[in-house]
């Protein structure tokens, strides 16, 4: 009998049965405990940002650069380079949509916090936000290598660039230094996004916040339990244009699946290199217009926050992220005087009443690292539309959130270390067993919205139809399969999987495999949508319709295999069933359907992991 496949590359130990069955019990324990968890945020101090220098590309004395990308690790296509947006002396003002001054009587609801931060866009006087060169300058005044044990480590970390040509900077913050590589380190990281959208500036000047105050500040002492990647600003481009896409006119946070930008591709890098137990995700969301349009009323809310939400979540991540995380950050913010509610959004179309809780596809960064087995928390605060209105009350807002978050990581951190342990071994155990759901919708339902009238500020109470993604709705459904296979010419497909951090196999023989080929029956174009409206896109998609046919499929050396016995299993079916609109076949990653198939039976033939 030929050998079964070589499982070197998996990413986790198996762990046995009965400490599995320990591992639930210790987890709901300390779900069921959390309520009785105190968390006291500290109040927020004043910060000062040194005034930055001009950067020169790579200065003589520059602190070493270390990059996140592995020698070995597979080049990624990318978009064609872009010409770099029109140069300025700081990130101009501009919004999703065109810019509505509020009334006194809004204005009033949101106050200046008593706190005041020292960054580049916050300085007195200043016009404009953080420019790009005034934020990678924070960034390096900030690294440093301390010597002795539980010293403060602060690592640049190069990921990549812009298609502008824009450096993509994060900083790695850690006292592990018996850690041999950052995804093997006995503490959880978090992962810190800011900025995916160029016109959403406050997410980007509270990481600098942030990052001083994990440098020399209170939040320091949490780097003894946790490790901490921050990357202020994924869209640079987008920041210096004052646009929410990318240079090329993609939506990033629309890329975290396909992976076709050169920024969606470094935030992959960093979750794939860092391995984060948890991923915050900083937006602003829009205040005025279209609310305006359909409600007569404008957004209340300081802060919406949301969690991942898509089809086939492991069910003790989605209950972590709301006991553990989203409860102690509510009241961090209530203790605040900021006001919250669950995420929410609505299209553009002024007869299209109905309001969402954000979209439920695998394409957006909080639910792509929620199939990551992640704990991914969406923060947006009130701005697109605002300018610099409110913007201290902005960024506080945001700290506040993220501040909660680190602390919530650090107080969880061995509960978190035995989740994951525990998610990993039985994502990757179900392969080959029951069902996946292949797509999923949020289920209609009604709910009592607040916002206020544009003119007195007074609170307004709406009740609106509501698409809830706390229950998701089942639309398709197939048997999980042991894995799928990609035929020898599918590179794309394959080295956008291993970008993910996926193990993928290639046959060193050829066999034959008992599966499931697709047949097609219908096809259309069309554009990807979510529940905003059409999503800004390279070009259009390819809708099919399929069926599953038995078959014995017979595979010739070369060829690939993408098994489902890992943890990043739910991440390859989001890729690799055809029939959704954020599909690799959808997308033409992959050429088509005949390029892949569902494998029913563990093959047994020889194969290599993919490096």
């Amino acid at each position: 009998m030929t050998p079964r496949p070589d499982r070197r590359a998996s990413t986790f130990e198996p762990v046995p049965p009965r400490a599995r069955l320990a591992l639930v019990w210790l987890i709901a324990a300390a779900l069921a405990a959390c309520s009785s968890v105190s968390l006291d945020p500290a109040p927020v101090r004043v910060v000062t940002v040194p005034p930055p220098a001009p950067a020169p590309s790579r200065p003589a004395n520059q602190p070493p650069v270390t990059s996140a990308v592995p020698a070995s690790a597979p080049p990624v296509a990318i978009a064609s380079p872009v010409a770099p947006p029109t140069p300025a002396s700081g990130t101009p003002l501009a919004a999703d949509e065109p810019a509505l001054t509020e009334s006194p009587g809004v204005a009033a609801r949101f106050p200046d916090p008593a706190v005041g931060y020292r960054t580049p866009g916050l300085a007195p006087g200043r016009t404009s936000f953080t420019s790009n060169a005034e934020l990678q300058s924070v960034l390096r005044s900030l690294v440093r290598e301390e010597p002795g044990a539980n010293a403060t480590t602060i690592r640049l970390i190069h990921v990549g660039s812009s298609q502008a040509g824009v450096p993509l900077d994060a900083l790695y913050f850690t006292r592990d230094a018996g850690a041999a590589a950052p995804a093997r380190s006995a503490r959880p990281t978090v992962l810190l996004i800011g900025q995916q959208h160029g016109d959403e500036p406050a997410g980007s000047e509270a990481l600098l916040v942030v990052a001083q105050e994990l440098a020399q500040g209170k939040l320091q002492p949490l780097l003894d339990r946790i490790n901490v990647v921050l990357l202020p600003r994924a869209n640079p481009d987008g920041a210096a244009a004052g646009q929410r896409i990318s240079a090329s006119g993609i939506d990033i946070n629309r890329d975290h699946l396909l992976l076709r930008t050169p920024e969606a591709q470094a935030i992959a890098t960093l979750a794939r290199d860092y391995d984060p137990a948890v991923v915050v995700d900083a937006h602003e969301y829009s205040v005025l217009g279209r609310y305006l349009d359909k409600f007569g009323a404008v957004q209340r809310y300081d802060v919406l926050l949301q969690y991942a939400m898509t089809a086939n979540l492991p069910e003790f991540v989605s209950k972590a992220a709301e006991e553990w995380f989203r409860r102690p950050a509510l009241q961090a913010l209530k203790t605040e005087g900021l006001s919250t509610e669950w995420y929410y959004t609505t299209t553009s179309d002024v007869a299209d009443k109905k309001v969402s809780m954000g979209g439920v596809q695998p394409d957006t960064g909080r639910n792509v690292y929620g199939l990551r087995n992640a704990v991914s928390v969406l923060i947006e605060t009130r701005g697109i539309g605002l300018g610099r209105a409110h913007l201290l009350r902005r960024v506080h807002s945001h700290v506040v959130a993220m501040t909660s978050i680190l602390n919530s990581t650090a107080t969880r951190s061995a509960d978190l270390l035995k989740l994951r342990q525990f998610v990993a071994a039985d994502v990757s155990a179900k392969a080959c067993q029951g069902e996946l759901i292949v797509e999923a919708a949020a289920t209609p339902s009604e709910y009592n919205l607040t916002m206020l009238d544009p003119q007195t500020g007074a609170d307004k109470k709406l009740a609106v139809a509501w698409d809830s993604a706390l229950e998701l709705t089942p639309v398709k459904r197939r048997a999980r399969p042991c894995g799928y296979w990609l035929r020898a010419d599918q590179i794309d497909a394959v080295l956008r999987l291993r970008g993910l951090g996926i193990v993928v196999h290639k046959l060193d023989d050829a066999g034959a495999l008992r599966g499931e080929t697709y047949r097609e029956i219908a096809r259309d174009m069309g554009v990807r949508n979510d529940v905003r409206g059409s999503i800004a896109d390279a070009g259009g998609v390819l809708n099919v319709k399929v069926e599953a046919v038995p078959a014995l499929i017979d595979v010739p050396a070369g060829s690939y295999y993408v098994g489902l016995d890992q943890p990043l299993a739910n991440l390859v079916s989001a890729a690799l069933e055809p029939d959704t609109q954020n599909s690799y076949v959808t997308s033409r990653v992959v050429s088509g359907v005949d390029g892949e198939a569902r494998v029913l039976l563990r093959p047994e033939v020889r194969m290599t992991p993919v490096p």
